[in-house]
């Protein structure tokens, strides 16, 4: 979700401003998945890379995380919405983990869609605890190295219950994946556009998924 910085510069405003903008663009690819039918919907929300940030922006995406949460709690009710995380959730703030569990625990048992928040997360490290755990299993005996293949190493990473993605969406003009599902994204669609997130809105990620249905996805296989 790339641009929220560029847009509120654009306008002279602080980047905060910019995030804000880019929370009313998470509720409506929220409701653009829920008409198109799209059950899993993952957002790359904070990087393993952003806490470089300065503190004091840090802080104020925290405060909205919160914020946003308790805002949309009744929505996600409502849309028997699942909220869930990946990343190192121990790396947060001790008030936004307690609302993440929270809100997760209150939406545990619904099925119909799930709203996946990347957060702290880098797939190159989310591979290497995968990696880790599986090096423990193996050096316990509860499993046989002859035995490790991709479905073994699908099973170690954070939501190995969780289908791989069919369709991957950058806005902003950025070309790259940026360490997002590495693994996962291996037989993705990729869809770029200039839109800046704050902008982002359901005529955007219709768009998308119109390109994606005109996709001849072959997995390797002749089309």
């Amino acid at each position: 979700m790339d641009g929220n910085g560029r847009w509120a510069r654009r306008r002279g405003l602080p980047r905060i401003k910019g995030h804000e903008a880019g929370a009313e663009s998470v509720r409506a690819v929220l409701r653009a998945c829920q008409e198109a039918g799209v059950q899993y919907l993952t957002l790359y929300a904070f990087s393993s890379e952003n806490w470089v940030r300065p503190r004091t922006e840090i802080r104020a995406l925290m405060n909205m995380l919160r914020r946003f949460l308790r805002e949309e709690e009744k929505t996600l009710h409502e849309n028997q919405i699942r909220l869930r995380v990946i990343g190192r959730l121990r790396d947060l703030p001790t008030p936004v983990r307690r609302e993440l569990r929270r809100v997760m625990e209150a939406t545990e048992k619904y099925r119909r869609f799930h709203l996946i928040l990347a957060l702290s997360y880098g797939a190159r490290r989310e591979i290497g605890d995968a990696a880790r755990s599986i090096a423990r299993a193996v050096a316990e005996g509860r499993l046989d190295p002859a035995h490790v293949g991709e479905k073994t190493v699908a099973k170690h990473l954070y939501a190995p219950d969780v289908p791989d993605p069919d369709l991957m969406i950058r806005t902003s003009g950025e070309l790259r994946l940026s360490n997002f599902l590495l693994w996962q994204l291996s037989y993705a669609e990729l869809y770029f556009t200039d839109v800046l997130w704050p902008d982002f809105r359901e005529e955007h990620f219709k768009k998308a998924l119109e390109e994606y249905r005109r996709r001849n996805r072959r997995f390797g296989g002749l089309g």
